[in-house]
């Protein structure tokens, strides 16, 4: 007993071959599972009451009336979900589509091609740029660890573009110390998904990276500017006037069960909005106040990367199931972290289990297991800190240390 202990402690159980042969596991159970979803939800396994869609039908309804001129319109609920069933076929139900202008600019791209050619293209692309993005902070991982994560099967189920959103926040992480231009440039690329760039002005702030700041500003203003030229200012118009009622869409009708965030735990738990906005008030301000000190003392950009991505879920209201996407990123430093400095005791096996607890943020079988999702965000953001605090406390030290330590982390 004492045995499996310490090697559960130690995390000796996760040796190399193991690993390799639990993500190749997990990896055909959710390939078999995509494929039983996909054609249940086509009807060939029981005939089906409605149609079904993903939220990309969103995206492309939204991206085709752009192309057509008529941009604006994306934020007009009638007028979009036309859209949306002249893509797909009557009777769906309905995607809204609160995303800024800027991200139009992508879905008028793809909505020029045939709705599953471009539902594949999107996400092809995604999913592609954002392993390329994730191998730079692992550069020897196989893919199969990254494409096991279960996250990229909600993702590709739901037809969201969480791949984006990480990918974009890795490649800028993995840029910040030697590319900051190029780091900030990525991160002002965020701005079509602007609330979840919230800690990212204060991260970039108390780490010193003016540079990067200036550049993720000049990002940000050229999209909207590129944005605005496309498709009328009437479109920023319509979608500021949308956005006013987008709070109470998402906690009325979205799926609690799936919200990562202290907000959306709340109100899952039976929690008033007013309680809940409470709550998630103090783990917003939190948030902050832990990016900034673990930003402002320096610490290496494994411990830095991880604490940003952690933290988003936890400072963002509306953070979905396939959004813990930037967990699997945050894991993705640790492990680099872990590498550089060692792994604590019990590090490795807690991780090991954040990998796997998304496959369960979802709907399964009927089932709403709807406390995974911020139970999955709080693990990680846990691990994260207790990195940061490990890392501090070897500064405070040895001061010269970590210093050290910081740049060989940057220059692997």
């Amino acid at each position: 007993m004492h045995k499996v202990i310490y090697q559960i402690r130690s995390g000796g159980w996760l040796t190399k071959y193991r690993m390799a042969g639990y993500a190749w596991i997990l990896l055909t159970c959710q390939v078999l599972g995509f494929l039983f979803f996909v054609a249940g939800t086509h009807g060939l396994i029981v005939p089906l009451k409605n149609p079904t869609s993903t939220d990309f039908v969103g995206f492309y309804a939204a991206g085709s009336l752009a192309d057509a001129g008529h941009g604006w319109l994306a934020y007009d609920q009638a007028a979009h979900y036309a859209a949306e069933q002249q893509a797909t076929e009557p009777g769906i139900a309905y995607s809204f589509f609160y995303y800024p202008p800027v991200f139009l600019l992508i879905c008028a791209i793809v909505a020029r091609l045939p709705y599953l050619c471009a539902f594949a293209a999107f996400q092809a692309g995604g999913l592609s740029a954002c392993l390329l993005a994730v191998r730079g902070i692992l550069p020897n991982v196989k893919p199969v660890f990254l494409l096991g994560f279960p996250a990229v099967f909600w993702t590709l189920g739901t037809g969201q573009n969480a791949f984006l959103t990480a990918g974009l926040f890795a490649a800028a992480t993995w840029n910040i110390d030697r590319r900051p231009v190029i780091a900030g440039l990525l991160f002002g690329a965020l701005c079509y998904k602007p609330h979840f760039g919230l800690l990212i002005p204060i991260a970039l702030v108390a780490g010193g990276h003016g540079r990067a700041f200036a550049a993720a500003g000049g990002a940000v203003l050229a999209l909207a500017g590129l944005s605005a030229w496309a498709f009328g200012w009437e479109t920023w118009t319509a979608f500021l006037h949308a956005t006013a009622s987008s709070p109470a869409i998402y906690t009325s009708q979205a799926d609690l069960a799936g919200i990562a965030s202290p907000f959306g735990a709340m109100l899952a738990l039976g929690q008033a909005r007013s309680h809940a906005m409470i709550v998630q008030a103090c783990a917003t301000l939190g948030a902050a106040v832990l990016v900034g000190i673990v930003w402002r003392r320096r610490l290496s950009l494994s411990v830095r990367a991880a604490v940003l991505l952690a933290a988003t879920p936890a400072a963002v209201p509306i953070v979905q199931f396939y959004d813990l996407m930037l967990a699997g990123v945050a894991i993705a430093w640790l492990v680099r972290a872990g590498r550089t400095s060692g792994f604590a005791p019990w590090t490795q096996t807690l991780l090991a289990v954040a990998y796997v607890l998304p496959l369960f943020s979802g709907n399964l079988g009927g089932v709403d297991h709807w406390l995974v999702s911020p139970v999955t965000a709080t693990l990680v953001l846990a691990l994260a800190v207790a990195a940061a605090w490990r890392e501090l406390r070897l500064q405070h030290s040895v001061p010269g240390r970590m210093t050290e330590a910081s740049r060989m982390g940057a220059a692997l």
